[in-house]
């Protein structure tokens, strides 16, 4: 059994900080690429950034402000989140894919707001 279990969402003022972690557990030992996508009321999903191997990607809307990591060993995956606006408000999901399948985690709430 796979889950992906997030941490680091809440609440935050505009201009500040979160860091997001994603860590897989359960039969999985390595994954090809990881990525963090979220999704707003009324909205689609939509990517916010991806990594594979060493490059990474990022939606426009993050770009600049938003950095995507791993740790290949831990099988973690994590989102630093700065400079953060209430447009990015939005519930934020971990996606890793292996070479069998792709998991995604629960959804972790982001709130920015004053």
């Amino acid at each position: 059994q796979v889950q992906l279990v997030e941490s680091g969402g809440g609440l935050v003022q505009p201009g500040g900080s979160l860091r997001l972690s994603c860590a897989a557990s359960g039969s999985i030992f390595n994954y090809h690429a990881a990525g963090w996508y979220r999704q707003a009321p009324g909205k689609e999903r939509e990517l916010v950034a991806t990594i594979t191997g060493g490059s990474s990607t990022y939606g426009d809307s993050v770009k600049g402000r938003f950095t995507i990591s791993r740790d290949s060993a831990k099988l973690v995956v994590y989102l630093q989140m700065n400079s953060l606006k209430p447009e990015d408000t939005a519930v934020y999901y971990c996606k890793v894919t292996t070479m069998v399948r792709t998991y995604w985690g629960q959804g972790t709430q982001v709130t920015v707001s004053s």
